[in-house]
């Protein structure tokens, strides 16, 4: 194990960002800042940093295909996790950061991760100008004056054999899941602080052992914030964006529990950005066909259902290997879709041993 790995291991367990499950919303959440529910969310302000609160990401997913119509799949992603509320500057500072990085193809799945203290200028966000940056990869506002600050951005990473540089616009609205942005995590009430900009369309450079492609695609980036951990009961969760040829989109969760049926939230986009937020039970998320990944057996495979929308999908995976090989390891990767809403999207799981 490197010394930068183990630096990492260090920083994420004095955070708490490792317990209970991937990016776990940690389990001492005393004298942070808890969500609450008509808080109404602010921007630019809220596309930067919430240092009151435990931990927080900007997650970016996308659908990619080269000029001969052969699919990628495209993830960037910043954790941060505070150890304590109060502020604090340079080596002292209470945030670290946590960034991974992915590229699938059909045949390969690539990932990278990265870690820092935050305070230092090694990693951190600023919400005027936007910027997200953990060493040399970034996410950066290329928005025109008076714009949305998300509505443009420039996106790179690399790992060991994998690079991408990607331009991102947004031809529609930001979208706020849940009661305006407060969406509930369980039937205890957790919480958390969660929007999207599901508009992306994307071209840019794409860079495997095989060389450079020239990619477009669609992409989806999630912003959430808590500082509640998630019920003892719940042991990981299953997440999808969808983006289907009609225009519409969907954004759908369900979190496992030990002892009772999954707690299931939902979020339908119209394509003009209209959203219409669901509740436990509508989404049923079934799982169809499982793949053997990392000594775990995963569901790549799904049925989705939300009948108040006439939906009846079977979701597939691109490629079923799609495991991120990071300290706290999980499934993610590009779907297709068939049924009634033919499309396309992002799975995340985690959870699984």
């Amino acid at each position: 194990m490197s010394d930068r790995v183990i630096a990492g291991l260090l920083v994420l367990m004095a955070s708490g960002a490792l317990a209970q499950g991937f990016a776990g919303l940690g389990t001492d959440s005393e004298g942070f800042s808890m969500p609450e529910r008509g808080r109404v969310l602010a921007f630019p302000d809220d596309h930067g940093p919430h240092p009151d609160h435990r931990i927080e990401w900007w997650y970016l997913t996308a659908n990619l295909q080269g000029a001969d119509g052969t699919p990628y799949g495209l993830q960037w992603t910043l954790f941060r996790a505070a150890s304590k509320p109060e502020p604090a500057e340079g080596w002292s500072a209470s945030q670290t950061y946590m960034g991974h990085a992915g590229l699938t193809t059909a045949e390969r799945h690539y990932s990278a991760e990265r870690f820092a203290r935050g305070g230092i200028g090694q990693a951190g966000v600023t919400a005027g100008p936007f910027a997200a940056w953990i060493d040399d990869w970034q996410m950066v506002s290329r928005a025109a004056p008076g714009a949305d600050a998300l509505s443009a951005l420039q996106v790179t990473a690399r790992g060991l054999d994998f690079s991408y540089e990607i331009d991102l616009s947004a031809s529609g609205p930001l979208v706020l899941h849940g009661d305006a942005g407060y969406s509930v995590k369980s039937a205890s009430g957790q919480a958390s602080y969660y929007y999207s900009q599901p508009f992306y369309e994307l071209t840019g450079t794409i860079s495997l052992p095989t060389g450079p492609v020239t990619v477009t695609g669609q992409a989806w980036l999630d912003r959430e914030w808590s500082s509640q951990p998630l019920d003892p009961d719940q042991t990981g969760w299953d997440w999808l964006s969808m983006h289907f040829d009609d225009g519409s989109k969907l954004m759908g969760f369900r979190l496992r529990s030990r002892t009772t049926a999954a707690f299931s939230s939902a979020t339908w986009i119209a394509p003009d950005g209209q959203a219409t937020a669901y509740g436990d039970g509508a989404l049923v998320m079934t799982p169809q066909a499982t793949h053997r990944v990392a000594g775990r057996d995963v569901p790549v495979d799904w049925r989705l259902q939300l009948a108040e929308r006439d939906l009846d999908i079977t979701v597939k995976a691109l490629n079923p290997d799609s495991w991120m090989e990071t300290l706290v390891p999980y499934w993610e990767g590009p779907v297709s879709a068939t049924g009634s809403h033919p499309g396309k999207g992002y799975l995340e799981m985690t959870g699984y041993e």
